[in-house]
């Protein structure tokens, strides 16, 4: 069989448009592909939820991939190693405590395992806005990376879901435009993103977990965004907290979704009132 150019281009385009129609309305977007968007991601469509993540980079996993300083390798604890465990990847013990790991099998299996779960990943496209309504945020706007990087002006697109999740790690992409744009204080002590603090991984490592939740309406931090929001400790090449911090914002977000669903169904069947 001859191949023929044009229908390449077709298929892609085709495949590509259906991918993209059918995730306007979804259950949680997730701005960034790191490791703790990752897990999230894939913990909510592993348990049925529909999640996409729009990653500005071509490339996603964000920093796990150069490791510490380019040496390709990660370090997690105790409660970490059992996520790497969940997800099939190897590590070995090097310390009390201490247990490293590839650094390329590590994200590459997490990408992989989140896609295979249903997550959908639209990379080289930026969150550049925020869709608002009584409620709060209910969705994003987005554009290609590449029109952000020239400065053209080209008008966005919006795509609806239930829930954000900042996770685009030290930036900050979308609290940084809640902080400019919407109405209302973040759900920190100030009222404005605090700003992460210097290294220290034992801080970090703890606080990242417990920063994980909503910050604004409708809008959860996750992995290093929660610790940059907050207003704590940055904590370098150990990634146990991030895949920790992933799982913990899944759990908050399927109970959420959950009772929802449970609600809806009592409208329906009558048992509540419909206002």
């Amino acid at each position: 069989m001859k191949l023929k150019d044009e229908k390449i281009t077709k298929a892609i385009i085709e495949r590509y448009m259906n991918k993209f129609i059918d995730n306007l309305d979804q259950d949680v977007i997730i701005a960034g592909a790191g490791p703790a968007g990752l897990t999230t991601a894939y913990y909510l469509a592993k348990n049925g939820f529909k999640v996409s993540i729009f990653e500005r980079k071509l490339s996603i996993g964000g920093g796990m991939w150069g490791g510490g300083m380019m040496f390709n390798e990660i370090v997690v604890g105790e409660d970490g190693k059992k996520i790497l465990d969940e997800f099939g990847i190897n590590s070995d013990k090097y310390d009390e405590g201490y247990y490293t790991s590839d650094s390329v099998e590590a994200i590459s299996t997490i990408c992989s395992k989140a896609v295979k779960a249903g997550v959908k990943i639209f990379n080289c496209i930026s969150v550049e806005d925020v869709m608002i309504d009584k409620q709060g945020v209910c969705g994003v706007v987005i554009n290609w990376s590449s029109v952000e990087i020239a400065n053209l002006h080209v008008d966005p697109l919006s795509i609806r879901s239930k829930y954000v999740v900042e996770a685009t790690g030290h930036p900050l992409e979308v609290l940084k435009i809640l902080e400019k744009k919407v109405d209302g204080n973040l759900f920190t002590k100030t009222g404005k993103i605090m700003g992460e603090k210097s290294m220290n991984a034992d801080i970090g490592e703890r606080t990242v977990v417990e920063n994980t939740k909503e910050i604004f309406n409708n809008v959860y931090v996750v992995g290093m965004a929660a610790n940059a929001a907050f207003g704590t400790n940055r904590m370098g090449p150990i990634f146990g907290g991030m895949l920790l911090s992933g799982k913990k914002l899944a759990d908050i977000l399927i109970k959420r979704l959950k009772g929802e669903i449970s609600h809806n169904q009592k409208k329906i069947e009558g048992i509540i009132n419909v206002e």
